[in-house]
């Protein structure tokens, strides 16, 4: 069965690198997915000096859209919203809401993109605030993990909306019929936790979701549940912290290999090992968080993303435009409530 054609609108002047590298990760997409094209959204100048330097242009799957506005990473969002209506970022969301494109997909300033993709895509209905979801390497494979930081402040049945969403991901995208769910909390036990995570673990409990109840820190790398959900304000801190962590843990490796000849000499013999390692715990290949609850596929990539990573963010888009995610959410928020 040929594959359906899927189209991603990229945000190429987006992050801390802009278009040398959304444009060389787009041209690598496009390489590894026959089936999918891109319209690059960004200064026209820009992106043909890119795809001229390597050797690329204009084709029926990679299509130019030129915008005349940049979205800047300390732009307040409500003034990115109102004030840059022809920013690359806008362009990109307005291609998903006219049907030009099938998912979008930006490194830059998150705020805004969440404000743009709301006011452009709207809410499935039911849903009253979306939330940020991501991958994060397990033990058992990889976890997804909401809200990173979309909502600080958020009520019991906004977490159960955040599991709701999460479970029709992971549903659709793994394919698994039912995905376990935990809700991230400062101990197993029933009686932990603020009032808040308290009712939640109630509504959980009655909500048909594989809910498997309270889970803690240190669940979340050992892969005890499928789906992590918790406020975006513990979430972001616990996604900074393993980010912190992972670097760390890099540095120290390195400074104890370079002690040394005699320490160098182990680290060349054991260099297989080490980068098989990397590869595992390399935060690059989970790059791309979903905006989950909107009316459209929106991708935000890590602003520092190289060319390597940032393709990791279109795989992603690519991937939930594939999955049929949307139409599965709007019917379980249907029958929800």
């Amino acid at each position: 069965m040929e594959a359906t054609a899927i189209t991603v609108a990229i945000d190429c002047m987006g992050g801390d690198h802009g278009p040398e590298v959304t444009v060389p990760a787009a041209l690598r997409f496009l390489q590894e997915n026959a089936e999918a094209s891109v319209i690059l959204v960004g200064f026209l100048d820009a992106i043909e000096a890119e795809l001229q330097s390597r050797k690329a242009g204009a084709t029926p799957r990679l299509v130019i859209q030129p915008a005349s506005e940049v979205v800047e990473m300390h732009d307040p969002p409500a003034a990115a919203l109102k004030n840059k209506k022809d920013s690359s970022m806008r362009i990109a969301v307005n291609l998903v809401k006219e049907g030009r494109a099938q998912a979008c997909v930006s490194a830059g300033n998150t705020g805004a993109l969440m404000a743009i993709s709301r006011f452009v895509l709207k809410m499935v209905s039911g849903i009253e605030r979306p939330a940020i979801i991501t991958t994060l390497p397990t033990l058992k494979g990889r976890t997804y993990m909401l809200d990173m930081g979309a909502n600080v402040d958020c009520s019991a049945e906004h977490l159960l909306q955040f599991a709701i969403m999460g479970s029709v991901l992971v549903s659709s995208v793994e394919k698994l019929d039912r995905p376990s769910v935990g809700l991230l909390n400062v101990g197993e036990e029933e009686i932990k936790g603020n009032e808040v995570v308290k009712r939640a673990s109630e509504l959980l409990k009655g909500s048909g979701l594989n809910f498997i109840g309270n889970v803690e820190g240190d669940d979340i790398f050992k892969g005890t549940a499928d789906i992590v959900v918790c406020d975006g304000f513990v979430g972001n801190v616990a996604l900074k912290t393993s980010e912190g962590l992972a670097h760390m843990l890099a540095t120290f490796l390195r400074q104890e290999y370079g002690r040394s000849l005699l320490t160098r000499l182990a680290g060349l013999i054991s260099l297989p090992v080490i980068n098989a390692f990397k590869n595992r715990v390399d935060s690059r290949r989970y790059n791309g968080a979903s905006l989950l609850g909107l009316k459209g596929i929106v991708i935000k990539s890590h602003g520092s993303a190289d060319v390597y990573s940032f393709k990791f963010a279109l795989d992603r888009a690519l991937e939930e435009a594939r999955s049929g995610m949307l139409n599965e959410l709007g019917k379980r928020m249907a029958g929800a409530f």
